[in-house]
C-alpha cells in the first residue's frame, strides 16, 4: 500500500510583484512632463483629457461620459462645472483652469464636436465614448512615456493628484472632501492616506 502523500502545492501569492494599495499621486514635475510631451506632439485629445482629469478630480466612469454641454456655456468653456456622480448620486463641482479651458477649446474645435456630443468619442467599436478600459490604457501610456512604472499608478492617480496637492498646501481637509464629492470625512482621510503622509513629514523634520 502506498502511504506516500504528496507535499501540499504552494501557490504564488496573487499579489507577488504587484503594488497594492492607493496609487501615488503625480508630482508637479511629472504633471508638466506629461503635459509638455502631449503639447509638443500635438495630441489634442490626450492633452484635453489629461488636463480635465486633473482639474475635475472625477472618477473614470464619470469623466468618460462627459458631454460638451457639461463644461460649456454657449460657445465658451466654463470656469466651473457641476456633474452628478454615478457612484454616490451626488453632484460635485469642479473648476477648469485657463490651461485646461484652452486645451478643451482646441480639442472641441479640431474634432468638430457639437453641444450634445461626448467630449471624448470612441474611435473603436460602437461605443459613443471611450470606455473606462480605453481610458486606463491611455493613462498608462502617458505614465510609460515619461518613465513611470505603470503598475504604481492608475487612473485614480489623476483623481488624487490635485486634492493631494491642495491638502499639502492648505491642510484643509473639509475643502478636499467637498472637491472629491465624498459624503464622509473619514473617506477623504483614507483616500489621501493623510495619517501616513503627515507622520512621514513630521519624521523628516525631526533631527534624531
Amino acid at each position: 500500500m502506498n502511504t506516500h502523500t504528496s507535499a501540499p502545492e504552494h501557490r504564488a501569492p496573487w499579489n507577488r510583484g504587484k503594488l497594492i494599495g492607493q496609487k501615488a499621486p503625480l508630482r508637479i514635475s511629472e504633471i508638466w512632463a506629461i503635459r509638455v510631451r502631449l503639447e509638443i506632439y500635438g495630441r489634442r485629445r490626450d492633452l484635453a483629457l489629461f488636463n480635465l482629469a486633473i482639474d475635475s478630480k472625477l472618477r473614470g466612469c464619470d469623466l468618460v461620459q462627459l458631454r460638451v454641454q457639461d463644461i460649456c456655456h454657449g460657445n465658451h468653456v466654463a470656469s466651473r462645472a457641476t456633474v452628478m456622480q454615478q457612484k454616490t448620486k451626488h453632484p460635485v463641482q469642479f473648476e477648469l483652469t485657463a490651461g485646461t479651458r484652452n486645451s478643451l477649446v482646441e480639442w472641441i474645435s479640431s474634432a468638430g464636436l457639437k453641444h450634445n456630443d461626448y467630449l471624448f468619442p470612441s474611435r473603436i467599436g460602437d461605443s459613443p465614448h471611450i470606455s473606462t478600459r480605453q481610458y486606463a490604457r491611455i493613462v498608462h501610456q502617458w505614465f510609460d512615456e515619461i518613465g513611470l512604472d505603470p503598475t504604481a499608478y492608475s487612473t485614480h492617480t489623476l483623481r488624487r493628484t490635485k486634492p493631494t496637492l491642495i491638502y499639502r498646501r492648505t491642510k484643509n481637509l473639509r475643502a478636499v472632501q467637498l472637491l472629491l464629492g465624498h459624503t464622509r470625512l473619514e473617506s477623504t482621510v483614507r483616500y489621501l492616506g493623510i495619517e501616513v503622509d503627515d507622520a512621514l513629514e513630521m519624521a523628516e523634520q525631526t533631527d534624531a
